[in-house]
């Protein structure tokens, strides 16, 4: 699928009218072939990770790092996957799921539900999602959590019946070669920071897009990285 040219590939379209050209490895690789990638911010070059990496935090929200230390690359609390959702319209949705605290289940008892295996027929890894607050993005509620669906607090649950609805995104490549998250319970808002703050340690929040579009702005920006690309400064990456 990499190739060196920048021929568009036309299968691909994520999210709106911008397509993925062969020349974006990491949005490739992230979207179309599942692989954890680190969401580099367009604006200070930190990176996300949730606030908690134990697999048993279910309550804790997501932050802007500026530092890789070793206990959180041990953890891969700097890697993400975006994971497949199904479709919201034309649009198709995603999951945003931590590589940190990733457990696998264990096999399923006779006559119980399974849930779900791979290719390789063994269960797939239960793995935390970025969830958002039903009454975001008001000021008192406009938070995120990292959590299982079925851990997290009430007012993350699906708010009309489904039970993952306030964890489904859509992602949307924009024309400088970022990706933006837009939750589909709130359309009219994107995953931004806190006071609009991307300093080190800024808290993650649901903010209103005042750009009016999917493509967001600089602000709510992130640029996918590969393992190879983890030691290149982003903004050199393009260039």
């Amino acid at each position: 699928m990499y190739t060196q040219e920048r021929a568009t590939m036309t299968n691909l379209v994520v999210g709106g009218p911008v397509a993925v050209n062969s020349y974006d490895n990491a949005i490739v690789a992230a979207l179309a072939e599942n692989r954890p990638v680190m969401l580099v911010h367009a604006f200070n070059g930190g990176y996300l990770r949730p606030v908690e990496l134990r697999e048993a935090a279910h309550d804790k929200g997501v932050q802007l790092s500026t530092a890789l230390d070793p206990a959180t690359k041990d953890a891969q609390g700097h890697l993400w996957y975006i994971t497949p959702a199904g479709f919201f319209g034309q649009r198709p949705l995603y999951f945003v799921e931590s590589a940190a605290g990733q457990v696998t289940p264990r096999p399923a008892a006779a006559g119980a539900a399974d849930t779900g295996r791979g290719d390789d027929g063994t269960p797939k890894p239960q793995r935390r999602r970025i969830t958002v607050h039903q009454d975001a993005p008001r000021s008192t509620a406009d938070t995120v959590q990292v959590g299982l669906p079925d851990k997290v607090g009430d007012k993350w649950r699906g708010k009309n019946g489904a039970p993952e609805d306030t964890q489904l995104w859509i992602v949307t490549v924009t024309p400088w070669g970022g990706i933006t998250f837009v939750p589909i319970t709130h359309p009219d808002a994107i995953l931004g920071f806190k006071d609009h703050a991307v300093t080190a340690s800024s808290e993650v929040r649901v903010t209103y897009n005042w750009g009016g579009d999917f493509t967001g702005t600089v602000i709510n920006t992130f640029y996918p990285r590969l393992p190879s690309e983890w030691d290149v400064p982003y903004h050199h990456l393009f260039t």
